[in-house]
């Protein structure tokens, strides 16, 4: 969330960023009225107050005067004053509430060395590590993975379909194995390698949680919510790794903290009904290893970079030909104010995938959530800056696996880094 005090001393700041991002800059004159407004209200509650004190005082000393017809005056018009100040306090109250629910709405900030542009269309490639291969180079006719999926027991579409309808899946005793060794090799790899902290934490939150990640308002139409006790199952682990710190004042020397954790992701993907998406690219429940770090403001920069080098490390031990790109304006997350993506490449489908993204939300998301840290025991509370990244999504990395690694006899290759999380095995062989 944007402080009001940004808003208000960097009006054309906030405006430019709308701007860039393609969205109505029109929300900061409505953020300026409301504002002053509530700022109005709180200086004639100020002078309320300040003239119920007088009457106090004044009923006080005419008692003290003898003066019973003059301490009945002052009360009276302390009464008076007591109503007017209510009736104020309760407007004030609605317009705060009204401001807030509008600042809720407003995006990050944009970083000012994000490249401009409306679309994916013009986010640019920054680096790219291994050649992505033709289908044409193998030698022999490719399957998409939806098809060695389906003949390798990893996946059983038509019987998640029958238990939860379009864009579920089953993963049979291959599939299975596989994803359960691709998490644990990739929480093995970034707490040895990258220093991250695992933790396990619930698939439903509280409103307020959603809120403070910037899940809400915003995406309420794509969360799966339960009504009678107001929660929602995560979208991604990203939710519940930033509220473990909310309403928090970090003690002195507490920072970086890097997180990861494990757990199904769920998203309705209202955007894709309708279409026809293929096997596991885009479904309705999925599992993710997320990264997650608060750090100092002046560390965000370098620990965004660090991020993308953790998610690229997994592609890079996987074997999997990866690239960068960095986000244009038009095409970021709303809580973020600085992306790169991470694609792998898919050489049956012959397109790159997006298997992470990374972001530094700066203290966007710690205002939401209230997240604070102390330089030095008695020094002022400042925000913390979040970062995330997931490392990596596992059903793109799934597809990019099958089909980079497949032989002519449909079987696929596992990775080396794999084979002692799968017992020792080194190829996955079609279901008998």
């Amino acid at each position: 969330m944007l402080s009001i005090e940004t808003v208000r001393r960097e009006p054309e700041v906030v405006r430019r960023s709308l701007e860039r991002r393609r969205e109505d800059p029109g929300v900061v004159d409505e953020l300026a009225r409301l504002d002053a407004q509530r700022r109005a209200l709180v200086a004639e509650l100020d002078g309320l107050r300040a003239e119920a004190n007088r009457d106090s005082k004044a009923v006080g000393e005419a008692m003290k005067a003898g003066d019973q017809e003059a301490a009945e005056g002052q009360r009276k018009a302390g009464r008076e004053a007591g109503e007017r100040i209510k009736r104020i306090e309760a407007a004030e109250r609605d317009a705060e509430a009204k401001l807030r629910a509008l600042l809720l709405t407003v995006p990050n900030i944009l970083l000012d060395d994000v490249p401009d542009g409306g679309d994916e269309s013009a986010n640019a490639v920054t680096r790219q590590e291994g050649e992505p291969r033709s289908a044409e180079s193998y030698g022999f006719e490719l399957k998409p993975h939806w098809e060695l999926a389906e003949s390798l027991g990893i996946t059983d579409f038509e019987r998640g379909s029958k238990l939860a309808g379009r864009m579920f899946s089953v993963l049979g005793e291959a599939g299975a194995r596989l994803q359960r060794a691709l998490i644990a090799w990739m929480l093995d790899m970034h707490r040895q390698r990258h220093g991250y902290s695992e933790r396990a934490v619930p698939y439903l939150v509280l409103r307020e949680t959603m809120e403070g990640s910037g899940n809400l308002p915003k995406f309420a139409d794509n969360l799966y919510h339960d009504d009678e006790d107001d929660l929602w199952l995560i979208p991604t682990a990203e939710v519940p790794l930033t509220g473990l710190h909310r309403d928090e004042i970090l003690a002195p020397g507490t920072l970086p903290l890097r997180y990861m954790a494990h757990t199904p992701c769920f998203r309705r993907e209202k955007a894709a009904a309708g279409t026809q998406v293929r096997g596991l690219k885009r479904l309705h429940q999925f599992d993710k290893v997320e990264m997650f770090q608060l750090v100092e403001p002046e560390r965000s920069a370098a620990a965004l970079e660090d991020i993308v080098e953790h998610a690229s490390d997994v592609a890079r031990g996987l074997g999997l030909p990866f690239r960068i790109l960095e986000l244009c304006s038009g095409d970021i997350g709303f809580q973020s104010a600085k992306t790169y993506d991470v694609e792998v490449w898919s050489p049956a489908s012959e397109e790159w995938l997006e298997v992470s993204s990374c972001s530094n939300c700066t203290d966007f998301q710690a205002r939401r959530a209230n997240i604070r840290f102390r330089r030095k025991p008695q020094g002022r509370p400042e925000y913390v800056h979040t970062l995330n990244g997931s490392g990596l999504a596992l059903p793109r990395v799934i597809i990019a696996l099958l089909e980079t690694n497949q032989q002519p006899d449909g079987t696929v290759r596992l990775p080396e880094v794999l084979v002692p999380y799968m017992d020792g095995q080194q190829v996955l062989e079609p279901a008998r």
